[in-house]
């Protein structure tokens, strides 16, 4: 539990770092912070005693105190000698996270380049928190992978408080689309078209998709999903599209595929598109538990080409993502601006990978299946 001084202490840290306290503006008094926190004069004076022992704030004698000018901070030899790259991804030790840090981490530490590893959980809050640490901790430049980039971010301020620090970062998988940063993602639009052409071409017409929408990624998959069928002339049953978000991830896909397994009265579908590999071996045991076989019964196809594509019994069909030369590439063009060699944003210099089908043995043709299901 945060004690009342450290909630007046990051109240105000809060409001230089996201831009609203601008250098030399004067903040509110004691007594106006005595009466926002229900706290004492000693707890906001200790409060703010720190920063401004910390530079981010100054007195003046009978005037009262403002706040201090960070680029004097930024310009201390202790900061300029650092060499500290940060990578904030929304999760750090498991899926496809560990490749893509690898690969950045041994670009960065061959240049001499300590890194720090922050995990957001696909939480704003916490991306808040984090980015007010690389502020505060003056890091030479980020990486970062952007949190529920589908959704209007409130911490945008802290980014254009990065680009006023001059500390550049670049965005990996995702953007937001309003900073216009340097990128590298996949063409997911792509990507999710190719899943649902490869099950088209197979044969197959009724096709669920599930997709987490919080994410643009999710979004672009499942607009590829769309343009599939339409390019290929076939009615989209409304009902086979499932989406949810991150913190539904274990537990609306499995339930709404259960749901619309159990209540299909009609044809049953004979395919899955699915949002990630992750999420296809979740589905996997929901299709075990109706003795529904992977692919005689059901084609499923999955994205990214993690490790979880080979290590189950059913390996699956998947869409590959450049994983460790995404994270090394991304190390590349993070030190390139921390060089000066680049502006901070420059979009047309972003980097989009082409998505690539990998089949395996999740996906048959629907004649296939027929020939398969006993008489």
């Amino acid at each position: 539990m945060k004690t009342k001084y450290s909630m007046v202490k990051e109240y105000i840290l809060s409001k230089i770092l996201d831009g609203t306290f601008k250098p030399n503006q004067k903040i509110s008094s004691e007594s106006e912070y005595m009466k926002q926190f229900n706290v004492s004069r000693h707890t906001v004076r200790l409060a703010i005693g720190d920063l401004v022992s910390q530079g981010y704030l100054y007195r003046e004698q009978g005037a009262g105190t403002f706040c201090a000018d960070r680029k004097n901070i930024m310009n201390s030899a202790s900061v300029v000698n650092q060499k500290n790259i940060a990578i904030m991804t929304t999760y750090i030790s498991d899926y496809i996270f560990p490749s893509i840090i690898r690969g950045a981490e041994s670009v960065l530490s061959q240049q001499g380049y300590q890194v720090s590893l922050f995990s957001t959980n696909n939480d704003h809050e916490k991306e808040k928190q984090f980015l007010q640490q690389i502020l505060t901790q003056h890091f030479d430049g980020v990486i970062i992978e952007p949190t529920r980039s589908s959704i209007s971010n409130p911490n945008i301020n802290y980014y254009l408080s990065l680009e006023k620090s001059q500390i550049p970062y670049i965005m990996i998988n995702s953007y937001y689309d309003e900073l216009e940063p340097l990128s590298l993602t996949m063409d997911d639009e792509a990507g999710g078209y190719k899943q649902t052409e490869h099950l088209i071409n197979l044969g197959h017409k009724n096709i669920i998709g599930l997709f987490k929408t919080d994410d643009i990624q999710g979004n672009k998959r499942m607009k590829g999903y769309l343009k599939a069928h339409r390019k290929n002339n076939l009615t989209i049953d409304p009902t086979n599209i499932i989406t949810y978000f991150t913190n539904e991830k274990g537990t609306k896909p499995l339930k709404e595929l259960s749901r619309l397994l159990d209540n299909s009265t009609e044809e049953r579908p004979t395919a899955i598109v699915c949002y990630n590999d992750e999420l296809a071996i979740k589905l996997l045991d929901v299709l075990r538990e109706r003795n529904i076989s992977v692919p005689h019964d059901m084609s499923i196809v999955g994205y990214d080409d993690s490790f979880l594509a080979k290590v189950s019994e059913v390996k699956l069909t998947t869409i590959a993502h450049p994983l460790s030369e995404m994270g090394s590439k991304a190390a590349e063009m993070i030190l390139s601006l921390v060089k000066g060699n680049k502006p901070l944003t420059r979009k047309n210099e972003s980097i989009v990978y082409e998505p690539e089908l990998i089949i395996r043995n999740s996906t048959i043709s629907i004649n296939n299946q027929e020939e398969e299901m006993p008489i």
